[in-house]
């Protein structure tokens, strides 16, 4: 069996980049085992294992207590990882780290109780024997040193250290000439993963070549004759630096003593170069799949190619097989992605998915992209299946465009930023066979040509665009043909201080030339419809108090005016105009629509205030609240999606927000219509979050005859200690007496291990719709922090239609220092739950990188 390497985030020019999203044991031998075969090597060997240029600063024991000692979130102090994870600082706390005076020098430097010998032919040290020499300090009882062949012999109590990595064992010897050598016994602790482990012997066989008899690796620390919660083993390791190759023999991953993964056989990469070879499986479970069992390949092609593949076996839909290919060269690269099911048991039928993405630069300023995403079918979502992840999952984009962009120098006009585009956008529908559940699909647009030009000069700003659309439809009943159209403005920007005043005229041209005929009969036409507007804000602030804390708040009153003559647009087509939603944004906007084809008549007043509470010393926001309403001066014609317009005043749109109380925050927004009373929609969430990894979010949204729902979220711990903020000086201090204390009683006998207690959180979401009685979706697990390896169970349930949904179930299990297993609910939580906190540092919660062809699941080595 051969360990490769995928699973990796983007490639860099002409190489395919390793990220740690693969599984390897190179936490193992690559950080561990291979730097002690050239600990000796001198100044030959020592520029290959430069000191990483993040690695901290040497600690000591005086400043052990102030550090966390586990991977966790930075500034907190999470309890199960103290007492779970390996301390750097107290497994060589026996013996004080030599001072490094020598630092990167690569002399000698030797002290002892008592030295004897012949300088340049061979030392005898013996008696607290310090010895350093450039990163590397050695104590021991005895020490031997011959200066013809550079061997070192040391025996009795051998402590090493180098850099910041801590090394135990009964005796070493070793040829640095050669490297070739023992070390009889050794033991390791490694800072970077705050993991360790030991072996019963180490040969040397060269520089580049070793041996370990009886490797473990773990990450966990607990009383002596406990059962370490999780261990890395094998009984032999060959390690070949130049061949880029590790061998293990009899390897085992065991669990609380109970061997969950195991190989006769392991070839893995050495260094930071690509392996062909097989990945870990993972494994899902879903309502519409059953259990699913995927075994990854990894193909390292070529420096600047490679592919991962990935057999799956589904228990209730037959075997599938995924695939990813990834390619760059100077100037462009991309990927390419597939899924196919042969049989699908469940439909009888063959299922596949393809997606294909890829970018690149062509002459000066230019640039092009295109994206593809196919699936076979129109249940394709609804069962699940892999190969189709969108953000709009029933509605798949395909498109291509060439763009560029650049800067022309226009005279006395200025600096003009000009934009060249063409695009080709197609779209798949997944339809519903419920004409309930079934949607309306966008036009396509083949080809899009289009040029946008926008400059300032001095207090004169202005932009045109013109665009020429040809629209395709996905479906039958919808009028196609080609669109041509120009916009423009020109406004003048006066700032004076704490006002501000800006005319703007703005134009807004169309040519129509369908194919079937509009509802007039027509099958060309053209409109052009200018639109004036006055926009004016002032920002006004001053000091003020209240609870007795010293505030600044502001006023900001804004004013706008618009002014657009109407035109008889119901006749001509609709290709991507849509009414905006009612907010602050659309009631400052100059058009009630989106889009190009629909403009609204407008003679019309809008008039906001808004105000800020700030925090005189910090500039926090504590507070804001906002109000707006539009008044319309006189009466309209109907809109072209037939809404007749009223006169006077339009609903009441409030905003407001609280951040002032600790732990809370508060957000709510209001459009309330004072002819009937009534509020017509609204959204109101609060938040309570008082310290690490708890928070609780409680959001209602409601739009009047249409829906309403309440959505809930958390994360708590339920059980065992929970994490604090950092610590002072002080608790320092203290805690580092009680650690003093608690290794004393370790050492009497007295630890049974009961004061290793882990974190159990509780973790969710529930959204219920209130209108329709039932719940719209689902995510409710457990996380279980033990500091050393974290317990995730996270079942999700996804509404797919009015009367159907999905179910998931993810499990996962992360080893604190080496991989996670399994299936991963991380990007699930963080998406979902409002306020969720990652229980390890976020840049090592990466899960699989963009791309890979085991998405959600799998296995990804931490750093």
């Amino acid at each position: 069996m051969t360990a490769g390497r995928g699973g990796r985030g983007p490639c860099p020019a002409r190489s395919v980049r390793p990220t740690p999203s693969v599984f390897r044991l190179n936490p193992l031998v690559l950080a561990a085992l291979a730097p002690v075969a050239v600990l000796f090597a001198g100044s030959v060997a020592a520029p290959a294992l430069a000191a990483d240029a993040n690695a901290a600063a040497p600690r000591t024991a005086d400043t052990a207590a102030a550090e966390p000692t586990g991977g966790g979130t930075p500034g907190l102090l999470t309890p199960a990882q103290s007492c779970r994870i390996v301390d750097w600082n107290r497994a060589a706390r026996s013996s004080q780290r030599p001072a490094d005076d020598a630092g990167g020098d690569p002399r000698l430097f030797l002290e002892a109780d008592s030295l004897s010998g012949e300088t340049g032919v061979a030392l005898r040290a013996e008696g607290q024997v310090q010895l350093r020499r450039g990163r590397l300090s050695l104590q021991a009882e005895q020490l031997e040193y011959r200066f013809s062949d550079d061997r070192v012999r040391a025996s009795g109590g051998v402590q090493l250290w180098r850099d910041q990595d801590y090394y135990s064992g009964r005796e070493i010897e070793l040829d640095t000439e050669r490297a070739e050598g023992y070390f009889i016994a050794p033991r390791y602790h490694f800072a970077r993963t705050q993991a360790s482990g030991g072996a019963d012997r180490i040969d040397f066989l060269g520089k580049n070549r070793l041996s370990v008899l009886g490797a473990t690796y773990s990450s966990c620390e607990v009383p002596e004759g406990e059962t370490l919660p999780w261990q890395l083993s094998a009984r032999r390791l060959r390690i070949d630096m130049d061949a880029n190759e590790g061998l293990a023999e009899g390897g085992v991953l065991r669990f609380f003593g109970v061997p969950i993964l195991a190989w006769p056989v392991l070839s893995f990469p050495v260094t930071g170069e690509r392996k062909s070879g097989f990945l870990p499986p993972h494994i899902g479970i879903a309502s519409t799949s059953g259990v699913e069992l995927g075994l990854p390949y990894y193909w390292n092609i070529a420096p600047d190619q490679d592919a991962t593949l990935t057999p799956v076996v589904s228990l209730k839909r037959g075997v599938a097989i995924e695939g990813e290919y990834r390619y760059l060269q100077d100037g462009w690269g991309g990927t390419v992605h597939g899924s196919l099911l042969p049989h699908d048991r469940i439909r009888d039928e063959r299922r596949w998915a393809l997606g294909w993405t890829h970018s690149g630069g062509l002459m000066r300023d230019w640039d092009y992209d295109w994206r593809l995403l196919r699936v076979s079918d129109d249940a394709y979502w609804t069962d699940s299946l892999r190969g189709a992840d969108s953000l709009t999952p029933r509605l798949l984009e395909s498109q291509g465009q060439l763009r560029q962009r650049r800067t022309l120098q226009l005279g006395s006009i200025g600096e003009v930023d000009q934009w060249l585009y063409a695009r080709a956008q197609h779209w798949q529908v997944l339809q519903s066979t419920l004409a309930s559940d079934a949607i309306v699909a966008p036009y396509q647009r083949a080809p899009q040509l289009g040029a946008l030009w926008r400059s300032q000069h001095g207090s004169l700003i202005g932009s045109l665009q013109g665009e020429l659309n040809q629209f395709t439809r996905v479906q039958d009943g919808l009028i196609t043909g080609t669109r041509a159209h120009l916009l423009g403005d020109i406004g003048w920007q006066h700032r004076d201080g704490g006002w501000q005043l800006t005319p703007r005229l703005a134009l807004n041209a169309a040519a129509y030339d369908t194919v079937q005929p509009m509802s007039d009969g027509r099958t060309r036409a053209s409109r052009v419809i200018p639109t004036f507007s006055l926009d004016s804000g002032w920002n006004f602030d001053r000091a003020t108090a209240l609870f007795g804390r010293d505030l600044t708040q502001t006023l900001e009153p804004r004013l706008l005016y618009v002014r657009t003559p109407w035109r008889d647009l119901a006749a001509l087509p609709n290709f991507d105009s849509a009414r905006l939603d009612f907010n602050t944004n659309s009631l400052f906007s100059p058009n009630a629509f989106s889009g190009v084809d629909w403009v609204s008549e407008a003679e019309q007043l809008t008039l906001g205030v808004s105000s800020r509470f700030l925090d005189a010393g910090s500039g926090a926001q504590l507070a804001t609240l906002g109000i707006a309403q539009r008044y319309v001066m006189r009466e309209q014609q109907d809109a072209p999606d037939g809404r007749q317009p009223s006169t006077g005043f339009s609903d009441l749109f409030a905003v407001g927000s609280i951040n002032a109380i600790p732990h809370w925050s508060l957000d709510t927004s209001v459009q309330y219509n004072a002819d009937s009373q009534r509020v017509e929609r609204s959204i109101g969430s609060v938040s309570y979050t008082p310290g690490p990894f708890r928070t609780v979010s409680l959001s209602h949204r409601l739009q009047r005859n249409a829906s309403e729902q309440l959505a809930l979220g958390w994360q708590w711990p339920l059980r065992g200690p929970t994490p604090q903020l950092a610590p002072s000086p002080a608790h320092n201090a203290a805690q580092a007496a009680a650690d003093g204390m608690a290794a004393q009683r370790r050492s009497n006998g007295a630890g049974n291990g009961s004061q290793c207690e882990g974190t159990l959180y509780g973790v969710g979401r529930l959204d219920y719709s209130l209108r329709d009685k039932r719940v719209s979706g689902a995510i409710a697990g457990l996380e279980y922090d033990a500091g050393c390896w974290i317990g995730r169970v996270v079942a999700a349930r996804q509404s797919t239609g009015s009367s159907a949904a999905t179910t998931k179930l993810m499990i996962q299990l992360e080893l604190v220092g080496l991989s996670r297993l399994g299936s991963n609910p991380l990007g699930v939580l963080k998406d979902n739950i409002p306020g969720y906190t990652l229980l390890r540092d976020p840049k090592a919660d990466l899960g699989l990188a963009p791309g890979s062809p085991s998405g959600s699941s799998g296995v990804s080595t931490l750093p």
